[in-house]
């Protein structure tokens, strides 16, 4: 397991001299994450404020107006279907968009790459994801209905024409794709195991193709069970909220 903190000297699972360019790549993307000013948003309810404060840079009026409606989006599809806890609604931009958004620090997905959202919920990090990256195409899986419902409702609100919703598992969804993105939806060897093949090999982002999931907590058992060599990002680097200090990104090359 290659950790975070060891970029410096290993990038991605390789020595720093054979991927000189995503250890530079790596160090870009903490700067672009932490370029607006340093000071917690007044309401986790405001998005301009809390997704500007690291994104605000590239955002198009058309991508801000997206992640602003979030809240209202889901908070009436909430009432209905519950896929965001009541007790941690309040945090939706924090605990759901922004956390989904990690991942765009660590890789950026090029124009037409495939990601596939396996167990995707209320369609973290699906949704923000389709939101910052309009021109690659993302399928959002989940074996539930009531959460595809709810998914499907907020993709036609938006009008997000780059995502498509599937309810189903994973094992049986057709095609092949870039990357494949989770949040926590199980352990890492079973998940491998229902999709690794689905994983083209090739580089559609800054990354080579593979596997990108958050992840919290202690994983060294985890991943040792996996059997990879995982490169783990702590997700601090990038954000310095609290909720942050324990989260991290799995990832794994194809």
């Amino acid at each position: 397991m290659v950790k975070d903190s060891d970029f410096g000297r290993i990038a991605c699972g390789r020595d720093e001299s054979a991927a000189d360019g995503e250890g530079k790549a790596a160090a870009f993307f903490v700067s672009l994450c932490r370029r607006a000013p340093r000071h917690p948003p007044p309401s986790n309810k405001l998005p301009v404020e809390l997704i500007e404060k690291y994104f605000g840079a590239e955002l198009t009026p058309e991508q801000r107006e997206r992640f602003a409606r979030l809240y209202d989006l889901y908070a009436e599809w909430n009432a209905k279907i519950n896929v965001v806890s009541r007790k941690d609604f309040e945090s939706l931009y924090l605990k759901h968009v922004l956390h989904s958004l990690a991942i765009a620090c660590v890789c950026r997905f090029d124009a037409g790459a495939r990601i596939c959202d396996v167990g995707t919920g209320g369609g973290f990090p699906a949704v923000p994801l389709a939101i910052l990256f309009p021109e690659a195409r993302f399928t959002a899986v989940d074996s539930i209905g009531k959460k595809i419902t709810v998914v499907r409702g907020v993709v036609s609100a938006l009008g997000l024409q780059n995502l498509e919703a599937v309810n189903g598992r994973v094992e049986a969804l057709e095609g092949r794709f870039d990357y494949v993105v989770s949040r926590a939806v199980t352990d890492m060897a079973e998940l491998m195991g229902w999709v690794w093949n689905k994983i083209e090999r090739g580089q559609r982002g800054t990354l080579p193709n593979g596997l990108l999931v958050l992840k919290g907590g202690e994983l060294a058992e985890e991943l040792a069970r996996a059997g990879r060599r995982f490169t783990v990002y702590d997700i601090a680097r990038f954000f310095d909220e609290p909720f942050f200090e324990t989260k991290k990104i799995v990832y794994l090359a194809k």
